[in-house]
């Protein structure tokens, strides 16, 4: 989604629809002072939310684990409505993608919080429209690694300044995508998706317990193509017949390189083309599921 333009979208802030120019936050909340906040990006196909519930659940248990209250998910519900509606003459795509941002509000210029009540919620809706992912990618190895044992291990939140310096480093290497060994040296995610490969035959993919989030793409591969979960060396993805990633944004997505070497073949495998194809049927049937 690099250079995508939201200049004409409508946002929801804090209760209001508003124009771009004007979804503006607190100088001092806490989710831009420091990290403060949790969010989702749900993908949005013909101007319906796709596994809306799935992610509201997910948010849920990211706020619990901040400690951030005032989540609602049936308030969040009516807003990605909202939202939605003022946008629908952008939304034509079945890849447009709806982000929602819930912080803890305004605070003091430090890692502090308020006093529980001393502070308001700040929620925050918008559209990125057509953001449709490239069919095939590759992904670079970074040196730094994921803490499968931090105190944010497994929430969604904010903080994602790790991820914004690696996938930097992954565009300037022409990939598409930056993943992480946790700290054990096993393979585990990246900067915003799950990993799968593809190994004597065996669809597979890293634990939860490896550090990597619960994506909600990840889980539905996992109910609807199977795939067995295990520890797997970060060599895995170098060495696998066939290696894919899984998100919101990209859904099933071929890996063909990985460091500039080709991955397989260096074309999307067979495991990868029928994962695809089950993920798009599941689709199909439902956009609740």
């Amino acid at each position: 989604v690099r250079g995508m333009d939201v200049s004409g979208t409508v946002f929801w802030v804090n209760g209001d629809l508003v124009p771009a120019e004007r979804a503006t936050a607190s100088a001092r909340d806490h989710g831009l002072v420091v990290g403060d906040g949790v969010f989702e990006a749900v993908k949005v196909v013909q101007g319906e939310t796709f596994a809306l519930h799935r992610h509201l659940e997910r948010m849920t248990r990211s706020a619990a684990g901040m400690g951030l209250s005032g989540f609602d998910p049936a308030a969040v519900r009516a807003a990605a409505h909202a939202v939605i509606e003022a946008n629908r003459g952008l939304l034509t795509s079945a890849y447009d993608l709806l982000r929602i941002t819930f912080t803890a509000g305004p605070g003091v210029l430090g890692s502090g919080r308020l006093d529980p009540g001393a502070s308001t919620p700040t929620l925050i809706l918008g559209l990125t429209p057509g953001h449709d992912p490239d069919p095939e990618v590759g992904v670079i190895t970074v040196p730094y690694r994921r803490n499968e044992v931090g105190a944010l291990t497994g929430l969604k939140t904010t903080s994602y300044g790790e991820n914004v310096l690696a996938l930097s480093q992954a565009h300037a290497a022409g990939a598409s995508e930056a993943v992480f060994a946790n700290t054990r040296g096993e393979l585990c995610e990246g900067t915003g998706t799950n990993v799968f490969v593809v190994r004597d035959g065996e669809l597979l993919t890293p634990p939860l317990s490896s550090g990597c989030l619960a994506g909600i793409t990840r889980a539905l591969v996992l109910e609807w193509i199977g795939a067995r979960e295990v520890d797997l060396p970060y060599d895995a993805l170098v060495d696998s017949d066939e290696v894919f990633l899984t998100s919101s944004a990209r859904d099933v997505q071929p890996v063909v390189a990985v460091d500039g070497r080709p991955v397989g073949g260096g074309g999307p495998g067979p495991v990868t083309r029928a994962a695809q194809a089950a993920f798009a049927e599941g689709q199909a049937r439902s956009l609740e599921p």
